[in-house]
């Protein structure tokens, strides 16, 4: 960890964020989207989430400026969902944790092991 004089300040805006960015969903919408802007009925196929948590997970993105919804036609109508500049900025800190969890993930499991045989008495 830090030294407390190089401390980060945790405020609830920052929770928020980070709540928001990294959960499960997000993480896997912001994968697909990296590659290439998709349609939602693609997202869906793509990453196995209900209709509820994925409309959720894009408006969230989509508040937070992560990701942009644009209308391509309106007959039919069809929408897109692309990452923006915003949301690219993103790739380093995420890459940098999925490098962070496959340089310990073996220590992360003799943990949850210890801590597992300890609960259970």
């Amino acid at each position: 960890m830090a030294d407390t004089a190089e401390r980060l300040d945790i405020t609830a805006a920052h929770r928020e964020v980070l709540g928001q960015v990294l959960d499960k969903w997000s993480v896997l919408v912001l994968e697909e989207l990296c590659d290439s802007p998709r349609r939602f009925n693609q997202l869906r196929r793509l990453i196995p989430v209900t209709q509820k948590s994925l409309t959720a997970t894009l408006r969230r993105l989509e508040r937070t400026g992560i990701v942009e919804r644009v209308v391509i036609s309106d007959r039919p109508v069809a929408i897109e969902y692309r990452i923006t500049a915003l949301g690219k900025t993103l790739r380093d800190p995420i890459d940098a944790i999925l490098r962070w969890s496959d340089e310990h993930l073996e220590e992360i499991e003799r943990a949850r092991e210890r801590f597992d045989d300890d609960a259970a008495g």
